[in-house]
């Protein structure tokens, strides 16, 4: 006998182990609710696989030969293990199902998704998850959800500036607005360090987005104005927001924020508006020239999702 080059059946090594807990073909068989002929095809091909004989059938009860005793050992491990591992599996895939997978750019991971979060969970008074989150830059997160690895993610937006997850493979929800606010750290006086000045005067200080930032890419859409030359000059580039908020509270600079990053420190005056202000029709607040406004989106795909994420997607929808 030797070894054969074929697939290990598992039911072959729960039949070798019933067979030698009870000695008997017969009552091995039946515990193992299969017709004795099959059950004893299953040994023979065990035995077959394993290239030696396991089964001494000369005796009676039947024992297992010393060959058997080391494949027994093993058996039992192996069976234990996979059935470990069977329970587990369905396990994860359950807690899965019921979780929700996140992406979030750096700011709105912060400074924005937790409240949302709260406030959806209120609506259904319940809490939603397990969550799994990702913060990251948009093109990371967007690649997140291209891939399928996420099931939302939450981002700014603007109708003009396009992104790769379209229709019909995926949709969004408007969830939020926020604007992109010229922000700087005051003078001894209260006013802006660093303002924007008319054209005549020397170019401002500016902490600048870089060419990656999805928010910088907004900007060069929706203000081209700002990339004046003669108006501007960068100082500081960066894709992380959080970085050019730290380097305007430091005074380095005048930088556009998102006015939910900012909001603390305009109230408490670490930040002042740089804009001057100019009115507008139709711009509650004047300044149109040098504020973006921007909506907080929700993207996710119109196919393969849990129930919980349909869940979640059409309480979104439905507000």
């Amino acid at each position: 006998m030797g070894p054969v080059n074929r697939p290990l059946d598992l039911e072959w090594l729960e039949d070798f182990l019933a067979l030698s807990e009870s000695g008997n073909f017969s009552r091995a068989a039946q515990a193992r609710n299969i017709a004795q002929p099959a059950f004893s095809r299953h040994i023979r091909s065990l035995e077959e696989w394993a290239g030696v004989e396991l089964i001494d059938r000369s005796q009676h009860p039947a024992s297992v030969t010393p060959a058997g005793e080391v494949m027994l050992a093993s058996a039992r491990d192996v069976v234990l293990r996979l059935s470990q591992a069977r329970t587990r599996a369905s396990e994860v895939h359950e807690q899965a199902a019921r979780s929700l997978r996140f992406a979030a750019t750096h700011v709105l991971s912060l400074a924005f998704f937790p409240g949302w979060l709260q406030r959806m969970e209120q609506q259904t008074s319940s809490q939603l998850g397990p969550i799994h989150m990702v913060s990251d830059s948009f093109r990371a997160c967007e690649e997140l959800m291209l891939h399928r690895r996420v099931q939302f993610l939450l981002c700014y937006g603007h109708p003009a500036v396009p992104t790769r997850l379209a229709a019909p493979d995926f949709e969004f929800a408007s969830v939020g607005s926020d604007r992109l606010l010229p922000v700087s750290a005051p003078d001894p006086s209260g006013a802006a360090l660093h303002p924007i000045r008319d054209v005549d005067g020397p170019p401002t200080a500016m902490l600048a987005y870089s060419e990656e930032s999805w928010l910088g890419q907004m900007m060069q859409v929706r203000m081209r104005h700002v990339a004046d030359p003669m108006r501007f000059k960068p100082v500081v580039t960066s894709h992380h927001t959080g970085l050019l908020k730290n380097l305007a509270l430091s005074g380095r600079g005048l930088a556009w924020l998102p006015e939910i990053l900012v909001s603390a420190e305009l109230a408490d005056g670490r930040l002042v508006a740089a804009d001057p202000i100019e009115e507008a029709a139709g711009d509650r607040d004047g300044n149109a020239a040098w504020r973006m406004p921007l909506e907080i989106y929700v993207f996710r795909a119109t196919s393969g999702q849990t129930p919980m994420a349909e869940a979640l997607w059409a309480q979104i929808q439905a507000r």
